[in-house]
This record gives structure tokens, sequence and C-alpha cells, in this order.
């Protein structure tokens, strides 16, 4: 049997690798300019490498009971991990998937396409522009999970940009974001200023280390109008193989202290991550 090598190709945006994982037949690495960006197991789709990814399918798994089917925007496509996942724990789930680096699509869905009937529909466009065109009440998840580099761009950032998230979820949807940042935390309170002008219900799901500000890390954003699980996502996310945090409530708000929501004019990146902060090998 050929052993499956490795494929760069120049995107729209970088040099996007895929690699193959040694350890396991059908899983692949994607990274672009050296950044890691996704983990695909086409043999296992439930399989979440990263753990901002398990975090994001941690919140999926308590949006509803079991296997109910969802209708998710995810902003940023990378190699699909969490679409597959859904189509696979939530069969007839309806799913719109927005990239806009079309090369980076083209990648991906030619060298690990989707299987047929998972009910995944891609798009090749800006986030921002297609989430503002996008009818009111259409979505019971939007994930974002948009880096420009391994930075999220600031168009992304704002109140206006939360104002429309808020305007496509239906009355008890969901907003999910990976974000990045270290202490003393400038952006990510910021965001967490932000988007609590909007939502009425945010969590923050993140390493301990990160949270003690130890060093730069993902942090996961959960936004609704409605009381999160955070009971059962406590749970999950302190049992996970890397633990993490959950916080909500007064201990949130301390953290957000006194930062100021973000304004369209004002919005800037997230910020640079460290050299080999998201490294491999």
């Amino acid at each position: 049997m050929n052993e499956p090598i490795p494929v760069t190709r120049e995107v729209d945006h970088g040099v996007a690798k895929l690699m193959p994982d040694v350890d396991r037949a059908r899983a692949w690495l994607l990274t672009v300019d050296g950044a890691p960006q996704s983990y695909v197991d086409l043999d296992a789709p439930t399989h979440l490498e990263f753990e901002y990814t398990r975090r994001l399918g941690h919140v999926l798994d308590t949006l509803a009971e079991p296997g109910r089917p969802l209708d998710v925007l995810h902003l940023g496509g990378g190699a699909l991990t969490l679409p597959r996942y859904v189509a696979v724990t939530r069969p007839g789930s309806r799913q719109d998937v927005v990239e806009a680096d079309r090369g980076l699509l083209e990648l991906v869905t030619e060298h690990l396409p989707l299987p047929a009937g998972a009910g995944v529909t891609v798009h090749g466009a800006d986030a921002r522009a297609w989430l503002e065109a996008a009818p009111d009440g259409s979505a019971d998840v939007v994930v974002a999970d948009v880096f420009g580099g391994s930075r999220v761009p600031a168009h992304l950032t704002s109140e206006a940009y939360a104002r429309e998230a808020e305007r496509v979820l239906r009355a008890d949807g969901v907003y999910l974001a990976n974000l990045a940042d270290a202490a003393p935390f400038t952006f990510l309170r910021a965001q967490l200023a932000t988007f609590g002008t909007v939502f009425q219900e945010l969590a923050l799901i993140a390493e301990p280390g990160v949270l003690r500000g130890r060093r730069f890390g993902n942090a996961v954003l959960v936004a609704a109008h409605h009381p999160i699980d955070t009971a059962a996502l406590t749970r999950l996310v302190a049992s996970d193989v890397f633990p993490a945090r959950l916080e909500h409530g007064p201990a949130l708000r301390d953290f957000i202290g006194g930062a100021l929501p973000v304004r369209d004019e004002d919005a800037v990146p997230s910020p640079e991550p460290p050299d080999g902060a998201f490294g491999i090998g």
C-alpha cells in the first residue's frame, strides 16, 4: 500500500501544507505558513486533536439533546474539522462553511473530500460580508474560527460584527469563537466586553495556565441570550486530556474589568503569537 505523501500548495494567503500523521492511517495536519490550522482523521471524524477544537466540540455537544440536527454557520474553514464532527454527531444538520481563501478550500476539498450526504456547503467569501448578507434567524450556531495567519482579523472583532452575528442567530442560538491572547488580556477582555453588549450570557473556556497569564494560548468565547449549561460544560472541559477551566458570572465580569466594547473604527487584530506559541515539531 502506498504511503500518503505531504502536499504543499500556494494558496491565496500563504503556503498551505497537508502532512500525513504517521500514527493514524488517514489523518492529516493542515498548516498555513507553518502555523497549524486543522487536524482531520478521515476515518474518525469525531477525533478532535487540537485542544481548542475539542472545547468547541464540547460546547456543540451541550447545545441540544444528543443527535438533534442543528443549522450551523462556520466562519473559517480550515480542513472542515468541526463540520465533519457535527455531520457525524448530529446527522441531518445543515451547515455552511465560509472561507475567504478559495485556494485553501480547493486544496482541502480535493485532498480531504467531505463524505457524500454530509450536508455541508462551502463558500469562498469574506466572513463578515457573508454574515451581513445572511438572513435573520437562519442559524442555531455561529462558529467563528477565522485567522489571517495567526491573528483574528480586526473586522471580526467589533460590536457591529457582534450585532450581525446576533441577528443571524435564532432566539435560542449560540455564538462560539476561537480567540487567542496572553496577559494582560487586552484583546480578550475587549472581546468579552464587546459581546457582552449584545448577548445576555457569556462564558469563556481556556487552559488554567493561559488564564493565569503564564503563556499565550487559545480561549473559546461562548455567547447566548439564554443560560448556558455551565455545569455540563465545566465537567466536560475539566475531564479533557488537557483540562480547561470555564469562567462565567461574577468571575468573568471581574476578568473583563473596565474593558470597553470595540468599535469598527478602533478594531485591531488579535496579538501576534510569540515565536513557537503554535509551532509544531
